[in-house]
Parts: structure tokens; sequence; C-alpha cells
């Protein structure tokens, strides 16, 4: 059985993870791995900051609250 239909039949992965591996199913460097790692990371990063903006935006926080937060420990403190 060939990788590619290995990789076509498995229930584990989504759409977007089966097309990247047959994108990047040929040998690279390290250096281009860390460059499309890199990439991947910034994109997700990039994803998740407009979503904490939206939700920031969405339940009013502003800095003095993210500081309340920072400085007022939600633990109970050790006996």
């Amino acid at each position: 059985m060939s990788n590619r239909s290995q990789i076509q039949t498995s229930d584990a992965l989504n759409e977007t993870q089966l097309m990247l591996l047959r994108l990047f199913s040929r040998k690279m460097d390290e250096t281009e791995t860390n460059e499309i790692r890199d990439l991947l990371i910034n994109h997700l990063n990039q994803k998740l900051q407009r979503e904490l903006d939206i939700v920031i935006s969405e339940k009013g926080y502003t800095q003095k609250d993210f500081d309340e937060i920072l400085n007022n420990s939600q633990r109970t403190p050790k006996q």
C-alpha cells in the first residue's frame, strides 16, 4: 500500500491535514521545516489574536480590567 493511499484512508485526519501531508511529502532540510513551522504558527497566532480582539471588544474589557485580574489572584492562598 502506498503512502498516498494510507493518507487518504485515515479517519483521524481532516481534509486540511491530509492536504498538508500531500503538499509536504517531499524531503526537506531543517531550515525549510522550521520556516514552514514558523509560517503556520504565525498564521494561527494571527487568527487567535483576531478572535481575542473580538471577544475583548464584545465584553468591553479595558486595560484596567486586565490589570485587576493580574493583581487579584483567583487562587486561594496555601495554608
